[in-house]
């Protein structure tokens, strides 16, 4: 039994920043990630061309701004390169290949106790600590929704996770599921490789341009919500044109307001609308039953396709293993409080990164944990 300060679960972008926050303030901790490296969903399933969505200073972790010369909009590679260097300012060294597989709290010994699994021995690993921090994010297992007659398809079905590069889709039809900013971006790959490209939008959504949302994020410092909604609204009306006779209509709340309400972002576009708009990348609703290559859509449509690309978003997995009555996760394992109260449970239970506020949200999350902790040792 090895007896920690405190645990946090998860090496990604918000477990390395409560460490470096936690470090910050001399508090002792151990950081385990189920996977062989730190942040695995960038290193490893994130397709080549992603950039971040949003301006650099917007994106920082605590105590380490981007290094001089940093894209505005950091590329994943660079982004990646990032993320290895805060870990060596803060010396942080997650312990990797470690799956939690249970924690309870133990009212007696006033810990939590944790079994874990060392994953290459397979070797049982059993942990105890005063404090536990979930920072296993929103994105731990991609979701492929349940669509009539999907077991028939005889083709290519990838999550988006698994997604790369378009260029092994050139000549083939491909038919992308999710209009969010994965799907757009990778409907936008695969019609630049020479795919026959259809995307499905189930939904309203707002297509935007990075300086737009960079524009409203700061103007919504000084001026109300919906005046800054309104005019990044009518920017965008101006510079796309009416998309909706092309599929895509806009939510009634504007861009910002719907973010906070829903965690839905603002679609970046990269190029996506003007192959829209051009009939080079083809719109359909929700898809209603699939036989074969055939899909058929809402509205008697169909088409044939040799790929679909599943750009449906992620679950988390922390329901899988944490034990608390107190419920600070709800039953889709996000936060049961709402922001800004989230990231706090009872017992020396936290939670980072489950706000739905991206790495600023993040750096927020790690801040407040650790002035959390700090206050209650000292």
């Amino acid at each position: 039994m090895e007896e920690v300060v405190a645990l946090i679960v998860g090496a990604g972008p918000a477990g390395l920043a409560v460490a470096a926050c936690l470090s910050h303030g001399s508090v002792p901790y151990l950081i385990v990630e189920r996977e062989d490296c730190s942040a695995s969903l960038w290193c490893r399933r994130a397709y080549d061309r992603v950039k971040l969505h949003l301006a650099k200073e917007l994106c920082a972790l605590p105590h380490m701004p981007y290094p001089d010369g940093t894209p505005t909009y950091v590329p994943k590679k660079e982004f990646v390169e990032y993320l290895d260097a805060y870990a060596e300012r803060f010396a942080i060294k997650p312990r990797y290949c470690i799956s939690v597989e249970s924690a309870a709290y133990d009212e007696g010994a006033r810990r939590w106790i944790v079994a874990a699994r060392e994953m290459t021995s397979g070797t049982e690993v059993q942990l105890t600590a005063r404090f536990l921090v979930v920072a296993t994010g929103e994105n731990a297992v991609g979701i492929v929704p349940e669509i009539p007659g999907l077991e028939s398809f005889s083709g290519v079905i990838v999550h988006s996770s698994t997604y790369r590069a378009g260029d092994i889709y050139t000549g083939k039809r491909v038919l992308v599921v999710g209009c969010g900013n994965s799907g757009m971006e990778i409907a936008y790959d695969l019609a630049n490789h020479g795919a026959d490209t259809s995307i499905v939008v189930r939904s309203p959504v707002h297509i935007m341009t990075k300086g737009l949302i960079r524009f409203g994020m700061t103007l919504v410092q000084h001026v109300p919500v919906r005046i800054a909604d309104f005019l990044i609204v009518t920017i965008a009306n101006f510079t796309f044109g009416d998309l909706s006779r092309h599929g895509i209509v806009r939510p009634k709340t504007g861009p910002l307001l719907h973010k906070a309400k829903t965690g839905r972002s603002s679609v970046i576009d990269v190029g996506t609308a003007g192959l829209i708009k051009k009939g080079l990348i083809k719109v359909f609703g929700e898809i209603s039953n699939i036989i074969g290559n055939k899909v058929e859509f809402e509205g008697e449509k169909e088409r044939y396709f040799d790929a679909i690309v599943f750009a449906t978003g992620y679950k988390t997995s922390v329901n899988l293993w944490l034990k608390d009555e107190n419920c600070m996760m709800n039953s889709d394992g996000l936060p049961s409080k709402g922001y800004p109260n989230h990231w706090k449970g009872e017992n020396g239970l936290y939670c980072a990164g489950f706000a739905r506020r991206g790495l600023a949200g993040i750096s927020m999350d790690a801040k407040n944990i650790a002035d959390d902790i700090v206050s209650t040792i000292y």
